[in-house]
Order: C-alpha cells, then sequence, then structure tokens
C-alpha cells in the first residue's frame, strides 16, 4: 500500500469517526431531551427570598431538563413542595445560614473545576480553581472554614487503586492545607503510608473535624478525628468513610462496607460517641454518599434511581436509631444541606 492510499485511508476512517461522534451526541441529546419531556415536572417557584428566610433545605437539583445539575433551595416544612432554583450549576453543594458552597465543573477537553462561595441569598460571590473531579463538600456551622474533596485520579471509593485531595480553608479562599500534610495517627503509630487517602470532613466547630483516612495498600479506612489548629488527626475505629456528626454533637453517622465480596457495597451506620456503639440503620441498599442529618433523629442521603432514570437522583430519609423504612424526601434532588435555627 502506497503512502498516498494509507492517507486517504487514513483519512476516510477520520471522518468516519467524526461523524460517528457527532452522530453519537445528536443522539444523546435527543435521548435527554426525550427523558426530560417524559420525567414528571417538579413545581417551582421564583420566590427564593421567601424560602431562604426560614429553615430550608439547599440541595442540588437532578429534575431533568433545564433545572438540571443547578443549585436549588425548598421549605424545609415542604421539602416536596416548590423549589426555587438559582442559576449556579452544581456538582456538590452545601450551606449554612451565612453562606454557602458550590462545586463547579466545566466539562470538555480540558475540565476545570472550582470552589464556588455563595452569600446568604446563595449567590456567588469568591471563585477559585479546584484540582480534580469533585466528590464532597462540607462547611462549618459557623460558616468559617470549607472542605473540598476530589478524585485527583480515578472516578470511584470502589476503585482498586485511586487518589483523592481534601483541602481545608477558610470562606475568605485561604488555604489550610491539605489533610496529607497534617500529622495522623492511626492505631497508634504514624499514618504515613505514600498511598494514604483522606476525605469525606464533617466539622463539628471551627477547630475540631472528623474525617475517613483510608490505606490502599492495607484495603483499610479509619474514622479519624482531628484539629485545625494543630493540624492532626487520630483514628477513633476502622471501616467507617464519609462522616458527619449528628446537630447535637453526640453521635456520627458514616457508611461502613458490606464486606470483602462485595466491594463498592455500603450501608449506612450512626456510632455513639461516648459509647463507641454502632447502629446500622434501616436503609438495605447501598449508599455511595456523605449523609446529612436531618435532625437528631433522621439522617438524608441521595439514591440514584435504576435502568432509564440512572442519571436522577432522590433525597431520601431514615430514622437513626435502626429502627422504621426509608422514605423519599425530596424527588430528583442530591447533595442535600439542611439549613435551620
Amino acid at each position: 500500500m502506497t503512502v498516498r492510499v494509507r492517507l486517504v485511508v487514513l483519512a476516510v476512517v477520520f471522518v468516519l469517526a467524526i461523524g460517528a461522534a457527532v452522530g453519537y451526541l445528536i443522539y444523546a441529546k435527543a435521548q435527554t431531551a426525550n427523558e426530560a419531556a417524559a420525567a414528571p415536572a417538579v413545581p417551582e417557584t421564583s420566590d427564593v427570598a421567601a424560602i431562604l428566610a426560614e429553615n430550608h433545605v439547599v440541595f442540588r437539583s437532578s429534575a431533568l431538563g433545564d433545572s438540571y445539575g443547578k443549585l436549588a433551595t425548598v421549605a424545609l416544612a415542604d421539602p416536596g413542595g416548590p423549589r426555587a432554583v438559582l442559576g449556579s450549576s452544581c456538582e456538590r453543594v452545601y450551606a449554612t445560614w451565612t453562606n454557602g458552597v458550590c462545586i463547579t465543573a466545566e466539562r470538555g477537553i480540558a475540565a476545570k473545576y472550582g470552589v464556588q462561595m455563595l452569600d446568604a441569598q446563595l449567590q456567588p460571590t469568591l471563585s477559585t480553581a479546584l484540582t480534580g473531579l469533585p466528590s464532597r463538600a462540607r462547611i462549618s456551622a459557623d460558616g468559617s472554614m470549607v472542605a473540598t474533596t476530589t478524585f485527583v485520579t480515578g472516578h470511584s471509593y470502589a476503585a482498586s487503586t485511586f487518589s483523592t485531595a481534601t483541602v481545608l480553608q477558610r470562606a475568605d479562599g485561604t488555604v489550610i492545607g491539605n489533610l496529607e500534610d497534617f500529622a495522623t495517627t492511626v492505631d497508634g503509630k504514624p499514618f504515613t503510608t505514600v498511598d494514604r487517602n483522606f476525605w469525606g470532613v464533617t466539622f463539628v466547630d471551627d477547630d475540631t473535624f472528623y474525617a475517613t483516612a483510608f490505606s490502599v495498600s492495607a484495603a483499610k479506612t479509619w474514622l479519624v478525628k482531628g484539629s485545625i489548629a494543630k493540624k492532626t488527626m487520630t483514628s477513633l475505629r476502622s471501616d467507617a468513610e464519609c462522616p458527619s456528626v449528628s446537630p447535637d454533637r453526640t453521635r456520627v453517622a458514616f457508611k461502613i462496607r458490606q464486606g470483602a465480596a462485595a466491594p463498592g457495597q455500603w450501608h449506612l451506620a450512626v456510632m455513639d460517641l461516648t459509647t463507641g456503639k454502632q447502629t446500622v440503620l434501616a436503609e438495605t441498599r447501598s449508599v455511595d454518599d456523605q449523609v446529612e442529618w436531618l435532625d437528631n433523629d433522621h439522617i438524608l442521603y441521595a439514591l440514584p434511581r435504576t435502568g432509564a432514570d440512572a442519571t436522577v437522583s432522590d433525597i431520601w430519609s431514615v430514622p437513626a436509631d435502626g429502627t422504621g423504612t426509608p422514605a423519599v424526601f425530596i424527588p430528583q434532588a442530591s447533595s442535600p444541606a439542611v439549613v435551620q435555627r
């Protein structure tokens, strides 16, 4: 085969590949439009101020259509009622009475991610760059501290190898540090393994926090308690991921592995911080989320739907004492943050 013929063949293959890619994009867009048209509508309201004036829930909308991925909020007293959808597109959100955080993503040939701080009315203020695929975000109750977790490589906590970056910063954008640089003690020994990872921060106050520590080579996770001022962390127990401290600060909820035979499968559990007693919750499906406390008696978490609706998630609620039955709390939503006085 001559050089000229080879070039012609390569050109034809290239054109066919481009055509196939364009065809797929057109097909995918049509499918998304069809799914959006078929999805049940969720009520909306333009009166954001009225919702924010009362106890409310801030979340990421998963309703197919123009509001998909947008920052949204709904009255806590009527979680299935009219939601206000704002302009920010977020991968993960969290909020307090004073501020909020929206983890942004600009996907393309070179994806860009960022931390967008929000004011009390959920309007964007400060934006800073973020390295890696967004996974978790939290703000301390007083709004002064922000924690973000991203996947630097790999896209799942279920993967055999991955790397995360969990960074603490102040609300004004001042970076405190990466948790990998904190002095960490696990099972009484310095945790210095090169394959260590940290994720899922939950704040107790503007100094104390809980998080997950993980060793890839040991394939083991630990619940760690940390101090921002001292830049230290100490393990409390093993097999605990994505912690969330209760409003009364007496318990912490997290996900636990369903066993070595079921990688990437998690149950939800709550641990009493005084006694260490663990209670497995009534949700039997695998939940890969950092839960939020609705109140001292219930937790919230997101679950994707199955089948053709897999791009849509719902926020569920279940009692924190192991009793009861899971129930949908906010349909077509994820990443909840309960804001109440």
